[in-house]
């Protein structure tokens, strides 16, 4: 039976680099045998349906984009429900949303991640599952954030997006 996913890809039509027409990554995800493929926003969010599991699904999606990126691009992957949870997890609710950001990871978060993080521009952060909950207070163009070494495998999408995202997931 075909699930829904939401997928985050990372680095994608991102200050020039990582170019990917939304047009082709749809194209992309439906060579891959996803259904149902939308895009929102030109940074790589993809909802589809699969009825593969969700590490087949991203073991596929993987393959696909490193042949058509020519490197790795990291890809986070949620269900529905999942993206329900993450959105009602939030632990930044008085922030204006924009300047709340959600890294998504594909592997649980361990406490030792919070060793890692440093700041001199007041960033809050706050784990989740798979996910990091960011307070960027200044926005996140204006970040001194440094996060450890595995948040590389992951991305960050603002709560607007995510949002948008699960809102649309649920149609």
């Amino acid at each position: 039976m075909a699930q829904t996913y939401i997928v985050f890809l990372r680095g994608i039509n991102v200050g020039g680099a990582g170019k990917l027409p939304m047009s082709d990554l749809r194209a992309l995800c439906e060579g891959a045998g996803l259904a149902d493929v939308r895009t929102y926003i030109q940074s790589g969010n993809v909802i589809c349906e699969s009825s593969l599991g969700e590490m087949a699904l991203l073991k596929t999606l993987d393959a696909a984009l490193t042949k058509r990126m020519g490197k790795r691009v990291p890809v986070a992957v949620r269900t529905v429900d999942e993206l329900a949870a993450v959105v009602a997890g939030n632990p930044f609710p008085k922030p204006e949303p924009a300047k709340v950001g959600i890294l998504f990871l594909m592997r649980p978060v361990g406490k030792e991640f919070l060793a890692g993080v440093s700041t001199t521009t007041g960033e809050e952060v706050r784990l989740g599952k798979r996910e990091v909950y960011i307070h960027y207070p200044n926005g996140m163009g204006q970040t001194k954030l440094m996060l450890p070494e595995e948040a590389t495998e992951g991305t960050v999408r603002n709560l607007n997006t995510v949002r948008k995202l699960a809102a649309m997931a649920g149609e």
